[in-house]
């Protein structure tokens, strides 16, 4: 293919199409995505990375893809060379030919380009406007929110956030780092997992490559670890962090990190981290109260543009009490199945769907505690469904104790007639008939039913 100067940046672009639908997305977004073409003259690419860690990941994992993408795009024998800063000096790494050690040589007349922006890896979903506040939470994301509009400046510096799984430290660290991208496009924003982190550390250990990996995480403005209890044990990758750490701070950037415990707790991490952990703040996300979860329910199902009746959010929210993930999940659930077979959330579905979630083990309800929930609605003595009155409010009273005492216990029709006005089993066929037929025809009915069953399931 003919190159033309003037069209380097085009063609590099072109490579980078080929090169993004041979590889996963998210290994494009780390180790592409960031190079940065500098020039193109005879016959020599010139790219700029991040690091001298770029390169040698780069190589050892993608070298082939590499050179014969640049092959087909610019044109056989076309080489290629690395640039990074060093201390404001452009370094020229030439492309290697196998694994040989590489020698630097400086290149003067290389422009001094910038630094090459950072793909923060960022969950674009979480953001303050997603983070539903409530009493659980709100002293942590008003912290965040600080830390956010001056990061490195305040006294939450380090920002240790706890808090058990699934309550929304993952959420609220990366809403941090997307506000201060908003705001300071021109920081280096880089979120990581722990277990990451590490990986990459032992991969810089063994191609000998552990400078240019701290030299990477130095450059960074705000450096957010999660889940960092998962560095317990590693006392190597902790010396290292423990280096970063120091680095970063003393250059007044910002360091935010999770956890699902508080640092005192933190067992199989050297005292000096624990230590540093608890310079700043240490702020702790509780498990959603019910008020919050309710308000989660209601905005995920606005959100997504379905209504779920009251009943079905109280219940949801009364139980699911630990995860706020949970509860993502269970909206979820529930809605692909409304849309696939194209039918409303009603509380059975409802009910089914929770028990695959969490380990939902409901008091079992009782005959005794049907008439007794039925007479408390009715404003009647609960005596009298047990007597042979045939007064109006005494048999409604029975039918509808028959009507739940079939929808939520395995007894037969005899056994629920004997326990409910020792009554046969044909009585308790004609109630149950009787009481579904009257809450098709009667509204008012019907909203008292559904009261009566919304405090039988509170059990």
């Amino acid at each position: 293919m003919k190159t033309n100067k003037a069209d380097y940046i085009g063609l590099w672009d072109y490579c980078l199409e080929i090169i993004r639908d041979n590889i996963t997305k998210e290994a494009y977004n780390t180790w592409f995505a960031p190079i940065v073409p500098l020039s193109y003259q005879e016959g020599k690419l010139t790219v700029q990375v991040p690091s001298r860690f770029y390169i040698e990941f780069l190589e050892d994992k993608y070298l082939d893809i590499i050179k014969s993408t640049i092959y087909k795009v610019f044109g056989e024998g076309t080489t290629l060379s690395y640039t990074i800063q060093v201390a404001g000096t452009p370094i020229e790494y030439p492309v290697s030919e196998g694994k040989q050690p590489r020698k630097l040589v400086e290149e003067k007349d290389v422009p001094n380009a910038p630094v090459a922006e950072l793909d923060a890896h960022l969950n674009p979903s979480y953001i303050f406007e997603t983070f539903i506040e409530g009493s659980s939470n709100k002293l942590s994301r008003s912290v965040g929110e600080a830390v956010a509009q001056n990061p490195g400046k305040t006294i939450f510096n380090p920002l240790f956030i706890f808090g058990p799984s699934g309550v929304g430290k993952t959420h609220l660290a990366n809403a941090i780092g997307a506000k201060i991208k908003e705001l300071y496009p021109e920081k280096r924003v880089l979120y990581v997992s722990a277990h990451l982190f590490q990986v990459q550390y032992t991969d810089s250990v063994r191609n000998n490559t552990t400078n240019d990996f701290v030299n990477f995480y130095q450059t960074i403005d705000t450096l957010i670890i999660d889940d960092i209890q998962e560095f317990a044990g590693a006392t190597r990758t902790q010396n290292t962090f423990f280096y970063i750490f120091n680095q970063l701070h003393l250059n007044g950037k910002q360091l935010i990190m999770t956890s699902d415990r508080s640092p005192v707790l933190l067992q199989g991490m050297e005292e000096r981290l624990i230590t540093r952990f608890k310079w700043g703040m240490v702020a702790e996300l509780e498990k959603p109260s019910l008020d919050l979860r309710k308000d989660i329910l209601r905005y995920k199902t606005k959100r997504d543009g379905v209504k779920f009746s009251d009943e079905i959010i109280d219940y949801i929210a009364e139980n699911v009490s630990d995860s706020v993930r949970d509860l993502e999940g269970i909206v979820a659930s529930l809605l692909a199945y409304s849309t696939i077979y194209n039918k409303e959330v009603d509380m059975d579905l409802t009910e089914k769907t929770i028990r695959k979630f969490i380990n939902f083990e409901a008091k079992p309800i009782t005959v005794e505690h049907i008439v007794q929930t039925v007479c408390e609605h009715l404003d009647i003595d609960a005596s009298v469904v047990q007597s042979k009155s045939r007064k109006r409010d005494a048999v409604l009273a029975r039918q509808i104790s028959m009507f739940f005492a079939k929808k939520f216990t395995d007894l037969s029709n005899a056994k629920i007639g004997a326990q409910i006005g020792n009554k046969d089993h044909a009585t308790v066929i004609h109630a149950c008939k009787l009481v579904q037929d009257m809450q098709e025809i009667d509204k008012k009915f019907k909203d008292s039913l559904s009261a009566i069953q919304a405090d039988l399931r509170k059990r």
